[in-house]
């Protein structure tokens, strides 16, 4: 790669590390990057998954104060994400790449779509939560439905991980009474574990079966997430979010366009 391709992929690194420790749906910056470069799809997905782990981690320390008293509810939907991200991992890898270049424009889409509505998602969230009162109207880890869409949601983050953050504050600032701050530093540790088990996996399959990893890229978009994921968690709240959309809803839409050019 050219320095400028670097420097491109390192930035948008950054990008999605500030925008999944804020928003959550920073693949859709960096996945669109790579295929512009002309990444194979599959490796793309897999070197970024496996990138954007160590701003995942950044991202959930950048939270630690929010994460306080929370232990009991991370190690149990901790374990639905964890499973999630190992199923989608190994959809992933069983399905014949032809069809996850079929179903790349749909996902970008219905992550783009995502995006859009999650304003009025955390509307509906925030007076839900006002209607409530208080913590204690329900189960601390929330209902019982609230556990396996943690698993789907680790599902879709495994097998590709678009706008999964919106997908898990939705899911939780539906059925957990709790701070929205505080759950976003949840969202922060349960994706942190979606990437890391789906990169486990594919760092596995790269060196027993095939080699889908570029180590190169997963460097330089590390290093991008771990930057931009500690401006998120200082700086993130601060930012105008219809301008992150703006960016978000840009780039994906320009994805979905270049796939469909190019098929």
């Amino acid at each position: 790669m050219s320095p400028a391709e670097i420097a491109a992929i390192v930035l948008a690194g950054m990008g999605a590390g500030l925008i999944n420790t804020v928003v959550g749906s920073g693949t859709l910056i960096t996945f669109p990057t790579l295929i512009a470069f002309g990444v194979p799809p599959v490796t793309a997905n897999v070197s970024n998954s496996i990138g954007l782990v160590p701003g995942s981690i950044s991202g959930a320390i950048g939270y630690r104060r929010e994460l306080a008293g929370q232990r009991r509810r991370i190690l149990k939907l901790g374990l639905a994400s964890f499973l999630g991200g190992v199923a989608g991992a190994a959809l992933l890898l069983a399905l014949p790449e032809s069809a996850f270049a079929a179903i790349v424009p749909v996902l970008i889409v219905l992550g783009v779509l995502l995006v859009l509505a999650q304003p009025r998602i955390s509307r509906w969230v925030a007076r839900r939560h006002e209607a409530k009162g208080t913590a204690g109207d329900r189960p601390a880890d929330g209902g019982w439905w609230v556990w396996p869409s943690i698993l789907g949601t680790g599902v879709y983050g495994g097998y590709f991980g678009a706008a999964q953050g919106v997908l898990l504050m939705a899911v939780m600032g539906i059925g957990i009474d709790e701070d929205l701050q505080r759950l976003n530093g949840v969202k922060n540790v349960l994706a942190a574990i979606v990437n890391g088990v789906s990169g486990v996996v594919f760092v596995a399959v790269h060196f027993l079966v095939e080699p889908y990893v570029d180590w190169w890229i997963v460097l330089y978009i590390g290093v991008g997430a771990v930057i931009g994921a500690q401006i998120g968690a200082k700086v993130g709240r601060r930012l105008p979010p219809f301008g992150l959309r703006i960016v978000i809803v840009v780039v994906g839409v320009a994805a979905v366009v270049s796939f469909l050019v190019g098929s």
